[in-house]
């Protein structure tokens, strides 16, 4: 898949003090005891994507200060490094696009970022001297010697069009219950807060209507009181603005968006995010399944799967029930040993005669996938 990432190195990183060349598929599904590490992993796509949008600092500074993200402290960990491969199908740069960078500790608690890329037939090239912020963003133009794009706009926009989506706020102000602007509807931003605008934009253009009406279809499998949304334009001054509210079945009254429960707005953007019809080059998603009706978390399994086929998709989950979705390769251990976090694969011949009269969620329930709270 264009622009999905192949391999992953982190050093020096939280708790992660040392991944190396971690192979990532179409489908990943990270699971791991509270503390083990996976909510780290996370948040180094997270830092690579303000990176991307020369919002390092503020993001650094936002989340504890630098000394904050070194692995045991400064004293123990000088730096942190981090090193991906891309996969490109361009027609100018068929094969794989590297990046990597250096951050380094400032006596103001921020980062100083050193930057190479290079594409596999080329050596590594630096960005330039150390900078308080990263250089992806000026990249994002790049052109290569044959005049087609180069290493930097790949690695650009590859990690610009990532999304670390995280609907956990359903609270009554969350962005996602309330008024945005219709013209907010480019991507489905990661709280769901243009989640309105984004349906309206589905549901009013041909091209879009049937992915529209697969959204409509799976949300009434979870709400089969559901009919369909009412994105009724609102003109407030010289804005128009949009919010979800709905109408239920065999009734004409308008539902606000406060008659949806957490659970069911926090589905209604998952169903949103993995059936979107330009999905993000990589999609991450933290523990998906909180406040959901076990069979939501059957469904949403099944849209996980069906994603991964057009997208790389990334999930860290605690939920046996979800696990059940997938096969056991699809699966990413993470356990603490020793003060770090250790990321495994698991291979199906390592659990075959479990899996004989045990589903993989039963196997992690049942702790013979090595995973629970005895081994951090």
């Amino acid at each position: 898949m264009k622009g999905a990432i192949r391999k992953i190195s982190v050093n020096g990183f939280k708790s992660i003090r040392e991944l190396r060349d971690f192979e990532l598929r179409d489908l990943n599904v990270i699971i791991g005891a509270n503390g083990s590490g996976k909510s780290n992993l996370i948040q180094a796509f997270q830092m690579l994507m303000a990176m991307s949008r020369k919002g390092l600092q503020k993001f650094i500074l936002e989340n504890g200060g630098a000394d904050n993200f070194l692995h045991n402290g400064p004293q123990h960990t000088p730096a942190i490094s981090m090193e991906f491969e891309f996969m490109s199908d361009s027609q100018f740069s068929k094969g794989l696009n590297f990046y990597r960078f250096d951050l380094t500790p400032t006596v103001e608690d921020t980062f100083l970022v050193n930057e190479e890329r290079k594409y596999v037939t080329t050596n590594w090239r630096p960005y330039g001297s150390p900078a308080v912020e990263s250089r992806l963003f000026e990249e994002r133009e790049e052109t290569s010697a044959t005049g087609g794009h180069g290493v930097g706009y790949f690695v650009y926009h590859s990690i610009a069009d990532w999304m670390v989506y995280h609907f956990h706020d359903t609270s009554s102000t969350a962005p996602m219950r309330r008024y945005e602007i219709i013209e907010d509807n480019a991507k489905l931003r990661n709280n769901g807060g243009n989640i309105a605008p984004f349906l309206l934009k589905l549901k009013s253009h041909d091209y879009y209507r049937s992915y529209y009406q697969d959204i409509i279809n799976t949300v009434r499998l979870v709400m089969p009181f559901f009919d369909d949304f009412r994105l009724d334009v609102l003109k407030m001054g010289e804005a128009e603005k949009v919010r979800l509210s709905w109408q239920q079945k065999g009734s004409d009254f308008p539902m606000q968006p406060y008659h949806f429960s957490d659970g069911s707005i926090r589905f209604i953007c998952l169903a949103t995010a993995l059936l979107n019809p330009f999905p993000p080059s990589v999609i991450v998603i933290d523990e998906p399944e909180l406040g959901l009706h076990p069979e939501a978390i059957r469904i949403l399994g099944e849209l996980i799967r069906d994603a991964a086929k057009r997208t790389q998709i990334i999930v860290a989950t605690q939920s046996p029930l979800l696990l059940d979705q997938f096969s056991i390769e699809d699966i990413v251990v993470v356990n603490r040993r020793e003060g770090e976090s250790v990321f495994e694969r698991l291979q199906r011949a390592d659990f075959d005669e479990w899996l004989n009269d045990y589903s993989v969620g039963e196997l992690w329930s049942r702790n013979i996938i090595a995973g629970g709270t005895c081994h951090e």
